[in-house]
């Protein structure tokens, strides 16, 4: 995350720069999106140091939710920068295009797209190996900053190279629609995890996993439900076991249900089992 701070400030600059030789919109949108990139980093990585806290009396369950709410803000700040392109796009049409210097902003864009695409793939790949929400989202972030470098290569590529200056708000146009998209996938993704909405994929791993349990122990189970905790998964189930075995025994089983379950999500897991006798069940509810 220091790493990210740092580059993304280093590419603010460069981008402003590349902009103020240009005075090109597509620049200048990059740009943008740079101001926003260098907020909302600042604030995963508050968000990232106050998820690592472990538990305390106020917060029983830890502090890895705040990883939602930094995926969210991280959305907003690019819808926010997307809006902003728009707006400074119509502008420049409306008052004319007035643009100079086009090769040398070509190349330190593509400077720029290089870096941030080195950076965008490193921070993805220690985010879904860590399972940080928060370094994810950065890395999604970094990796929109690199194909708007992308777009912004072409576009100021086409206009230098035709001399049909119109290539540029063209360009930034079409790049705030996509960054539009993936800001509104950010928000998505944060409000799912703050209303717990449940993950398909990990509720078919832990019906398998009962599946199998089911045969091997010969017991049942119900009232299977999770949530996300932003750096793992709760996840809460009732076992069914035959009324003549005992407590130790069928503790004993929950204990390895509960592992199987550990191991096959491959990720920080809490599994909490309610045992049950499964004579006369309805009954006791």
């Amino acid at each position: 995350m220091h790493l990210s701070l740092i580059v993304g400030i280093s590419m603010f600059f460069l981008k402003f720069y590349a902009y103020a030789l240009t005075h090109s919109t597509a620049i200048l949108s990059d740009a943008a999106e740079s101001i926003v990139h260098v907020i909302a980093v600042g604030f995963a990585a508050y968000s990232l140091r106050l998820a690592a806290k472990p538990a305390d009396q106020e917060h029983h369950y830890g502090h890895a939710k705040i990883s939602f709410i930094s995926a969210g803000f991280e959305g907003a700040m690019i819808i926010i920068a997307a809006l902003f392109i728009i707006y400074e796009t119509t502008e420049n049409l409306i008052a004319g295009i007035q643009i100079q210097k086009l090769g040398t902003g070509l190349w330190l864009t593509g400077g720029a797209l290089v870096i941030n695409a080195a950076l965008g793939s490193y921070l993805m790949l220690v985010g879904k190996r860590k399972r940080s929400l928060i370094l994810e989202a950065n890395g999604k972030h970094v990796l929109t900053d690199a194909w708007t470098s992308f777009g912004v290569v072409l576009g100021v590529g086409l206009a230098w190279s035709t001399g049909w200056h119109y290539f540029d708000p063209i360009c930034a146009i079409l790049l705030a629609f996509h960054i539009l998209f993936s800001g509104f996938k950010l928000m998505k993704q944060s409000i799912n995890g703050l209303l717990d909405t449940a993950d398909p994929e990990i509720d078919q791993i832990i019906t398998d996993t009962l599946e199998k349990a089911k045969s091997e122990f010969e017991i049942d189970f119900h009232g299977v439900r999770h949530l996300s905790t932003g750096d793992g998964y709760r996840i809460e189930l009732h076992l069914l076991f035959p009324d003549e075995l005992t407590i130790k025994e069928a503790h004993r089983q929950a204990t390895i249900i509960e592992r199987q379950i550990e191991t096959a999500i491959e990720t920080p897991v809490l599994v909490t089992t309610h045992l049950e006798p499964a004579r006369a069940h309805e009954e006791h509810h």
